[in-house]
């Protein structure tokens, strides 16, 4: 027997949370692979406040119960996002699917948390005891564990609403549909009055958190196209160094090699 509660505000969401020991959900997809014996279960595909796609002056806002497929036909989502979305599963589990969820699993794995990685995405945190805002890189502790705590829920993810638009994407998988990346990589690069003004790449399914290193790619920031090819060895050494893949049902030398393969592609498309 299935017990539970469905919560049609934040506010009550909230309120059974700092009562009860739950286990939310909305889309279900990740419970439907393995499924929890006895737990208590929290509805919140119905709280309204966590399933909007809006944008203010400085990010887009997107609700946690948002699904996927909100998503890719939402108009204010970056393509970046959406293509990534796309390429998650079918459109079966597309619907049904959240992107709450997907980064609450702690997987590194998850393809729209490695979108959240590259454009340094924030995440708002809310209790009955008030909200924080937290990086999606500091929300990652480890496989499968995060900073959530028991009486938190994810309920917005926050995006930069500037400098979007070129990108780079890439999921490597066994096959073109229904797959579970292999190695995935996600990066953006900025160009303004000649200079790199901003650059960031972000590496997934290679280690047990995905990779970001800010410190790496702000090698390149400040400098031309052509200042950064004269350090272009010199990062992409970084990387090598600190690359260091897990293995799994591929080999580690496997992931290391499309990696860089990736990285080295992203930044001749840049004509770097």
């Amino acid at each position: 027997m299935v017990n539970g509660y469905q919560a049609t505000s934040l506010k009550e969401a909230l309120q059974i949370l700092a009562k009860e020991s739950v286990t939310p959900y909305s889309g279900g997809t990740d419970l439907m692979i393995d499924p929890e014996e006895n737990a208590t279960f929290l509805f919140l595909a119905r709280i309204p406040e966590m399933k909007n796609i809006v944008e203010d002056t400085e990010y887009l806002r997107i609700g946690a119960a948002c699904t996927f497929t909100d998503i890719i036909e939402n108009e204010l989502v970056p393509a970046i996002l959406k293509e990534a979305a796309a390429q998650i599963a079918a459109p079966a589990i597309r619907n049904l699917a959240t992107i709450g969820g997907n980064i609450c699993n702690g997987s590194a794995k998850g393809d729209s948390a490695l979108i959240l990685f590259a454009t340094d995405a924030k995440l708002c945190l809310v209790s009955s005891r008030g909200e924080r805002v937290l990086p999606i890189a500091e929300f990652y502790l480890g496989r499968k564990k995060t900073a959530l705590q028991s009486d938190e829920l994810l309920v917005e993810i926050l995006i930069d609403r500037i400098n979007l638009s070129n990108y780079y994407y890439k999921k490597v998988g066994a096959r073109d549909a229904l797959a579970i990346s292999r190695v995935s990589f996600a990066a953006i690069l900025n160009v303004a009055d000649g200079k790199i003004v901003n650059c960031k790449t972000a590496f997934g399914a290679v280690s047990d958190i995905i990779i970001r290193r800010a410190d790496i790619d702000a090698m390149l920031v400040g400098k031309t196209t052509k200042e950064a090819k004269v350090v272009k060895k010199e990062y992409m050494a970084a990387y090598d160094q600190a690359i260091i893949p897990i293995k799994g049902r591929i080999s580690a030398e496997y992931r290391k090699a499309v990696c860089m393969n990736l990285l080295r592609d992203f930044l001749e498309s840049n004509g770097i």
